[in-house]
């Protein structure tokens, strides 16, 4: 499903956020991984033109000539990610900040935090210089705290510090366009990335004008530990500007093609793929979850919580999960349902691969499955539907015996009409038929799981007629007749002894499936579990490792106070993690033990429903055998 040209995500509609449904769709159909890149700054500013650079078009994203805004509201277009496969590159386009003609900070603001709890790296396109007035307009990190919150239970203080939010907040790229100065410091040569650090340098000392100063800068250096910068020089004259998307590239400053094209490759190879909390990797259907979930919190006038929508997006996806498994688990045994009835080594054996599959698929798109609930939930289904097929199985199995017998005992029953038997020597007649009959059934190939048990019942069935022709048969001496119905007797006893060994084995059959799927499950439970530790605790070395060279800067620019507050925030962070984990592997084990102390139960159950109709079955043998005694 490719998408030719943008689409409207998040529509802005006089000052008033809604999600487009169209687009919503697209999204959810989107299996892939994103890389989802936002840009977002001054209205007039040329953010389309990057956009549509990345989307390697030359056109797409409208490009406004004229001194109003083009793009309202946010915009999307899906591409191929250039180097990543299995990704799709997701290019959010934002209403220009600071529009005269709208007038509503307010709106700007929530169009900046959806932009950045949206993507992964957020580029901020300015025009000039980045000088004092360049940072103060990036106003909106300054309200970041009040516009989103990353834990329900979280207070403000403890979020302004900036850790939580560095945990998700995406990377941070400034594009500066227009950029006519040179690149010195002190008559040295420095890079953009130099020129961007230098801009968000704070000053020491006391006061609040230095506060002011600082206050801006310090929200971006916490928020957006990873920076990095480009500078854009002019791309052509003044008057070609207006028609810039329909220009040949190579009309355009071979300095400008240069970083422009650099720019695209430091995308195309460092943005990372979009995570939520806990490190969990997203795809299009999971965005488009959080997309619909953050407006509409915003449109109650709510402010967008991040623990509560990534617990709100679980839900669904696990869910899913669980659907997606149970389908697998379907599909998967559809070939052995078309071959019903078919013997419980073959569908026991199906049924544990498919069970596998199903399990593994949903442990491949589950996450934060931290009950285990969903887990549950599929082990259930699919023990619901495992159920219905053995019993559809055992119809099967009993329905093509009883058409078996019925063909191979036709003969035999018109010869009781016409009365054949009922003849000196009709037993023996008799017997030869019937034990025929018994010999043909056994000889027929795939009767399935009751070929035992429906033998048993024909014979039972058999049983008043058989004695009927017995009695009747003049020939037989009374003694003879009493040594037939002997071999009779005999004979039902190892009937019913074959038809226990059918079910004893089908029972054993179904505890050594049970024992084998909960090991599966350990497994598969503990794999995932270590998964999303290692998800989380890259995650947090990543916010550490950030920290602590913030906290080199600041040491090194003479900011003493700051860095050993950095400090304590570091202490505090190291502190608070590693009782989370605690707490985390707390919970996993007991969750594995709960599940482990099921499983025993349940295999206990099994087993004493086995010994149960194994002691019922001895006990009729034995009062068989002494009434044959007597």
């Amino acid at each position: 499903m490719t998408m030719d040209c943008p689409m409207c995500l998040i529509n802005n509609a006089d000052g008033e956020l809604c999600v487009e449904p169209e687009a919503i769709d697209y999204l959810m159909g989107l299996k892939q991984k994103v890389v989802v890149v936002a840009v977002v700054g001054l209205y007039r500013t040329g953010k389309s033109y990057l956009m549509n650079k990345l989307a390697q078009k030359r056109s797409g994203f409208a490009l406004g000539a004229t001194i109003q805004s083009k793009t309202k509201g946010i915009w999307m277009w899906c591409v191929p990610h250039p180097e990543k496969t299995d990704h799709t590159l997701v290019l959010l386009d934002t209403e220009g900040l600071g529009d005269v003609e709208k007038g509503d900070s307010k709106n700007d603001a929530w169009i900046f935090s959806l932009a950045i709890l949206l993507s992964s790296t957020l580029v901020y396109n300015s025009r000039g210089t980045i000088d004092n007035d360049a940072v103060e307009k990036l106003q909106y990190v300054n309200e970041l705290t009040e516009m989103i919150k990353v834990k329900s239970s979280t207070d403000d203080e403890e979020e302004g510090e900036g850790t939580p939010f560095m945990q998700f907040f995406p990377d941070f790229v400034w594009t500066v366009r227009d950029f006519t100065l040179k690149l010195e410091i002190d008559g040295r040569e420095i890079t953009p990335d130099e020129y961007l650090e230098n801009s968000l340098q704070l000053k020491t000392g006391y006061g609040k004008k230095i506060s002011d100063y600082n206050v801006p800068r310090e929200c971006i250096r916490n928020f957006f530990p990873s920076r990095k910068c480009f500078v854009f020089p002019f791309p052509t004259i003044p008057d070609n500007i207006y028609r810039l998307d329909s220009m040949d590239e190579a009309e355009l400053s071979e300095r400008f093609r240069e970083v422009a094209d650099t720019f695209c490759r430091f995308i195309f190879q460092e943005s990372r793929t979009k995570t939520v909390i806990g490190g969990h990797t997203l795809t299009g259907e999971m965005l488009g979850h959080l997309v619909n979930t953050y407006v509409e919190t915003i449109a109650k006038g709510n402010v967008p919580c991040l623990e509560n929508a990534v617990l709100a997006m679980a839900k669904i996806e696990n869910q899913a999960a669980v659907d997606e498994g149970l389908a697998v688990y379907q599909k998967g045994m559809e070939d052995v349902k078309a071959l019903f009835p078919v013997d419980i080594d073959q569908l026991s054996e199906k049924q544990l691969r498919s069970e596998t599959q199903a399990t593994e698929a949903f442990m491949k798109r589950s996450f934060k499955d931290e009950n285990g609930e969903f887990l549950k939930a599929l082990a259930v289904a699919i023990s619901n539907h495992s159920a219905d097929l053995f019993k559809q199985n055992k119809d099967a199995s009993e329905k093509k015996c009883n058409t078996l017998l019925e063909n191979l005992s036709a003969p035999m029953d018109q010869g009781m009409k016409e009365g054949r038997y009922a003849t000196p020597g009709g037993y023996e007649l008799y017997c030869n038929h019937h034990d025929n009959i018994v010999a043909q059934y056994r000889a027929e190939a795939n009767k399935g799981v009751r070929a035992e048990e429906v033998l048993e019942q024909f014979l039972k069935g058999k049983s008043a007629e058989s004695n009927s022709i017995l009695q009747a048969d003049k020939q037989l001496t009374e003694n003879e007749k009493e040594i037939q119905a002997e071999k009779k007797k005999t004979a039902e006893l190892e009937q019913e002894k074959a038809t226990f060994k059918e079910k004893q084995a089908e029972m054993e059959h179904k505890i050594e499936n049970n024992r084998n799927r909960q090991e599966k499950y350990l497994k598969e439970m503990k794999e995932k579990m270590e998964e999303e530790r290692k998800q989380q605790q890259q995650e947090f070395n990543r916010t550490l490792d950030r920290r602590m060279q913030e906290q080199k800067d600041l040491l090194e620019k003479g900011h003493k106070g700051k860095a050993d507050l950095m400090t304590k925030a570091i202490e505090k962070l190291n502190k608070e993690k590693q009782l989370e984990m605690e707490a985390i592997i707390k919970k996993q084990n007991a969750l594995l033990d709960d599940y482990k102390q099921q499983a025993v139960e349940q295999n206990k159950k099994q087993k004493d429903l086995l010994d149960e109709y194994y002691m019922l079955k001895h006990s009729k043998a034995e009062q068989q055998d002494s009434c044959t005694l007597l």
